[in-house]
């Protein structure tokens, strides 16, 4: 069984630190004092990643599959 996974990044310098996507995905994100960063850049694939992008009010969060950007979403 082959296992996608995706590559997330997280702009320090447009992160405001709402927490929204730490609060959503604790196991990918972490607020770390005023921004967050992912706890690893490489996640499996899974829709909720996508949401934690899309939901960003700072739109900070890039998500990338095979180096093609699939978050946020329009």
């Amino acid at each position: 069984m082959v296992t996608m996974s995706w590559h997330v990044e997280i702009d320090e310098h447009t992160c405001i630190g709402s927490g929204m996507c730490a609060a959503l995905l604790p196991e990918v994100f972490v607020l770390d004092g005023a921004v967050a960063h992912p706890v690893n850049p490489s996640v499996d694939a899974d829709e909720t990643v996508l949401d934690a992008a899309d939901s960003c009010p700072a739109m900070a969060i890039t998500v990338t599959d095979g180096g093609r950007e699939i978050g946020p979403r329009p």
